[in-house]
């Protein structure tokens, strides 16, 4: 019996590492596999709506596309807008922000005693180095992601790929809890999207306006901003706050308005992440925020940005996985922090 659990452990070492290198190796698929999921999760209530009113699959699944393509029509339209914000606004906050640049250049000099020549010699090099190349590839990869993405939901919401049977045939085995297990991930997860994207938006709607409040410049560029940056749990909300606090702070000056500016654009953060965020969710799928920062620097580093994105739904999905095996349940309490 001893031996046998220490092969299994040893296994158990050997096959975790291997399972981590795979998923990093093949991203490019894993990425936009469980995107997909996700997003077609979203939508699954509505196909069987559509089912239960006898509208044909492939008429609903149009109907899908045709709303999610909408949405990133939407988002594509106010990305244009800020765009637009930015390049028609006035010079003189450029030429507040290089005054300010000058200021806290002198103070770095002096402060840290090294001397730099040519200013515009350096921002130069810094903007030049090889920039076209890392924005055509970034483009092409975006590109990609996006087109297999819409691929695999499609896939998922014809039931090409069945997420309850491929749980049955791969790790429950047993018809009664892959169902139940698939009604709790499904519940769950769909849960957890959208609260999750009616505070990010409530947070880019209250940051745009206290931009707006305090005539700071490009107030929708910085509210799409922080919608987006939101679904990046725990660093998007510091992220937000610092970057805007530093933007605010070349705009306006150091005065009580900077200060409840920034006092203002936190208090959005708390109040939407911090306080709503969890009442809204509920306590069926809290996580320790342990495991929250764990999870973060783990999805992070093995994905990038769309696994910081990704984090906290794939970690939801192992929970009540580990939750469906006696032997795996103390796992589970310990992620969601129960003891």
């Amino acid at each position: 019996m001893n031996e046998r659990r220490t092969t299994n452990a040893l296994l158990l070492i050997i096959v975790i590492p291997l399972v981590f290198y795979l998923l990093k190796t093949l991203g490019f698929i894993f990425i936009p596999l469980i995107f997909s999921m996700f997003i077609a999760l979203l939508f699954l209530p509505l196909m069987r709506w559509f089912g239960k009113k006898n509208v044909p699959r492939w008429v609903s699944i149009v109907i899908v596309i045709f709303l999610i393509a909408g949405g990133l029509k939407i988002g594509a339209e106010l990305v244009q807008i800020s765009s637009r914000e930015i390049l028609s606004s006035e010079t003189d906050f450029f030429l507040k922000a290089e005054e300010k640049f000058n200021v806290l250049l002198v103070v770095a000099q002096e402060t840290f005693g090294f001397q730099i020549e040519d200013k515009k010699r350096v921002i130069k090099e810094l903007i030049q180095t090889d920039n076209i190349s890392i924005t055509i590839d970034f483009i092409r990869r975006t590109v990609t992601m996006i087109l297999m993405t819409a691929f695999f939901v499609v896939l998922w919401l014809a039931e090409s790929i069945n997420i309850q049977k491929v749980l049955n045939n791969t790790i429950l085995k047993q018809k009664h809890t892959s169902v139940k297990a698939f009604v709790k991930i499904e519940k769950d997860l769909i849960t957890f999207i959208k609260v999750k994207f009616l505070i990010s938006l409530a947070t880019g709607i209250g940051t745009g306006l206290a931009c707006l409040f305090f005539d700071v410049s490009f107030p929708i560029f910085w509210g799409l901003f922080a919608f987006i940056i939101n679904f990046v749990q725990m660093v998007g909300s510091i992220i937000t706050v610092v970057l805007l606090s530093i933007f605010a702070f070349i705009q306006l000056e150091p005065s009580s308005t900077l200060f409840f500016f920034i006092i203002t654009i936190t208090s959005v953060q708390v109040l939407f992440g911090s306080i709503l965020e969890p009442i809204f969710m509920g306590k069926s799928f809290s996580l320790n925020v342990i495991t929250v920062l764990v999870m973060l620097m783990l999805w992070g580093f093995i994905w990038g940005v769309p696994g910081l994105i990704m984090s906290i739904p794939i970690t939801v999905f192992l929970k009540i996985m580990l939750e469906q095996f006696p032997n795996t349940r103390v796992i589970a309490n310990l992620l969601s922090g129960k003891h």
